[in-house]
């Protein structure tokens, strides 16, 4: 594993308020697509989106529909009411009730109260990852490109359950080389595991559930059995991967 490369295990929750010029809005999957893609670009968690558009698995289909909503945190006043947040906020009683496990109207002051602002307008569409803004319309007919020619569909060897945890290269004294020589300070977008070789082997393609493609290109100390270590870039989101227990399809 990368030298003195930090393991990073969380208890701490995601919080804060979004600033008022971002808005919810409904993103559309494409081929390829993750939970965790979706959560990094649009500036939310995994967690949010399954919670928003009510999804009980890390499965997503293309051409699928997603509502994606900024995070924000309410105290509650003296004089308000649910009704009152609600329509100060867009949204529905239920909504608020059902966000933040509340089985009762009743609300008390200085109550934090979760809540995805603007929720009931989502007019924004997002149809590649929040980032390309739409093309203007023409009017002139185009010439159909020629069909490609279909990809070579990767084999699946093995499917394993794993304990994954996340570390990052951004420690003091980390060298950002991996046990296979890929420099991910360097290239910090690459799609890294760190894994016991006798499970996966190095080298290895994969599929981490909720994660996407990857490469199993580093080991650890710790990093023993059914354990996988994913690399994160950012300090922050490593932190706030904490522990999950999830499948990886082993491609290779």
């Amino acid at each position: 594993m990368l030298s003195k490369f930090k393991t990073l295990i969380a208890v701490a929750v995601l919080s804060g308020t979004v600033s008022a010029n971002v808005h919810a809005a409904t993103v559309t999957v494409q081929n390829g697509d993750t939970l965790w893609d979706l959560s990094r670009t649009n500036n939310t968690s995994v967690k949010n989106i399954q919670m928003l558009n009510h999804l009980t698995t890390d499965l997503l289909h293309p051409g699928e529909a997603l509502t994606i909503a900024p995070e924000k945190h309410y105290i509650v006043n003296q004089d308000d009411t649910l009704s009152s947040i609600a329509l100060d906020h867009h949204v529905s009683i239920s909504q608020i009730k059902e966000w933040n496990k509340l089985i009762t109207d009743l609300i008390h002051p200085g109550l934090n109260l979760l809540i995805f602002d603007g929720i009931n307008n989502t007019n924004n569409t997002i149809t590649e990852k929040s980032t390309k803004p739409a093309a203007p319309a023409k009017t002139e007919a185009k010439a159909q490109p020629a069909p490609k020619a279909p990809q070579p569909v990767e084999k699946a060897l093995k499917e394993i359950s794993v304990k994954a945890t996340a570390y990052t290269a951004s420690c003091e004294g980390c060298s950002g080389i991996t046990k296979t020589g890929i420099n991910i300070k360097d290239n910090p977008n690459e799609k890294v595991i760190a894994v016991d070789p006798s499970v996966i082997p190095l080298g290895s393609k994969v599929y981490v559930q909720g994660f996407g493609k990857a490469i199993a290109a580093d080991t650890g100390g710790a990093i023993k059995g059914n354990h996988i270590d994913i690399f994160i870039p950012s300090e922050h989101d490593a932190i706030n991967f904490g522990v999950k227990h999830l499948k990886v399809t082993i491609l290779n």
